[in-house]
């Protein structure tokens, strides 16, 4: 029987960090009405984060690109006005050039209670935002075959999100920190790869038997199978401060899964790596973003980022011209050529530096300018 082209369907997840419009300080205590009012107008498609200073918006099941941009700007234009009648501002980063983890408060729920209590200062370090993408993948074998292909171009996705430079008010010398503090959490990292959805439903299982872990939505791979959709969901990336840029990524995620099964239906499929060669690809990405190398493992050579990208956008394009979402995906040479926001937020702590500024001006700069940036192009 012939296999099922997938739904495709899409789901973006993105966590903001509230933040004081005059200073760019983040905030330490949440104002009691915000999520109240937050849930009125958004409903399920809001909800805490660990922290008192998170918010999260989850968009519902969209059917494409144009649907899922537009749900998306529906809820990072909603957060912001309710957070701008509380006198507070939202910002799309990973990690604030200002603040420290140490003066953060968690949210009061029974979940965040448990994890605080089981990962400790694991827990109380996650000053730290991302951006998790949903792709539609009904049948379940087929969803883990994909799953066990795509780590090779996560590093990819990861270049092209990056936006925490800083880190406890210093300049990382990465352009993504985020994944450094993430993935010191147990069950993190590259996934692992399965003969078969069975297998994988055998380790949930076993874990849960052994008690070493009974949720699996506490598997935090950089990719995962979706504990409660049929879905493939990507985990990687930093969030992105540039609204288009986050619709770039997903629409690139999508096209890659649909390139992958087209190759499935002409029975072939993507070589996998061993896992210290994808690390490394991943490390290269962190540190150098979209300025940086990538290894070629097919050609045994590094190649720049920014030649990946062209061929990755061609590879894809058919895909992607399928799924509607073709120009999208050929912004990713846009975002090469003019760099991500860890690329902005350092240029600007630079020039600041450069002019005179302190410090900790230069960082407020920074800050400053996460407020605008968030809200720049995303429609009304």
């Amino acid at each position: 029987m012939a296999l099922r082209k997938p739904s495709f369907t899409l789901g973006i997840e993105e966590e903001y960090l509230l933040v004081d419009p005059r200073t760019g300080e983040l905030v330490v205590e949440q104002p009691p009405g915000l999520m109240p009012a937050c849930k009125e107008k958004l409903g399920e498609h809001v909800t805490h984060e660990l922290l008192l200073a998170q918010i999260e918006v989850g968009t519902g099941i969209c059917a494409d690109i144009a649907e899922a941009r537009a749900d998306l700007a529906r809820l990072r234009r909603t957060v912001a006005g309710l957070a701008a009648d509380f006198g507070l501002a939202i910002v799309a980063t990973s990690t604030h050039p200002l603040a420290s983890w140490r003066t953060q408060k968690s949210v009061d729920m029974e979940r965040y209670r448990i994890l605080t209590r089981d990962l400790q200062a694991l827990a109380r370090r996650l000053v730290v935002c991302g951006m998790h993408v949903h792709v539609g993948i009904e049948d379940d074998d087929l969803r883990i075959d994909l799953l066990n292909q795509i780590p090779y171009f996560l590093p990819h996705l990861l270049a092209l999100s990056a936006s925490s430079p800083f880190w406890e008010g210093q300049d990382t010398g990465l352009k993504s920190f985020r994944p450094t503090i993430f993935g010191d959490l147990p069950r993190s990292g590259l996934p692992e790869t399965f003969e078969s959805y069975r297998e994988w439903q055998r380790l949930l299982e076993f874990m849960a038997e052994c008690g070493v872990c009974d949720d699996p939505t506490k598997i935090w791979w950089d990719a995962r199978p979706s504990a409660k959709q049929p879905t493939l969901e990507m985990r990687i990336c930093d969030i992105c401060t540039r609204f288009e840029d986050a619709l770039t990524i997903t629409a690139l995620y999508q096209s890659i899964l649909a390139m992958l099964f087209r190759l499935r239906r002409n029975n072939q499929r993507w070589r996998q790596y061993r896992p210290i060669l994808l690390n490394e690809n991943k490390w290269r990405a962190q540190r150098w973003g979209v300025e940086g190398e990538l290894a070629d493992f097919g050609q045994s050579e590094m190649v720049p980022f920014r030649e990946l990208v062209g061929e990755l956008v061609a590879l894809v394009s058919e895909s992607a011209a399928e799924l509607g979402c073709l120009d999208e995906v050929r912004r990713a040479s846009e975002i090469v050529a003019r760099g991500t926001s860890a690329d902005h937020q350092l240029r600007i702590y630079r020039e600041a530096r450069e002019a005179g500024a302190e410090d900790v001006e230069a960082r407020r700069a920074v800050a400053l300018w996460l407020i605008d940036a968030t809200l720049e192009g995303v429609p009304d």
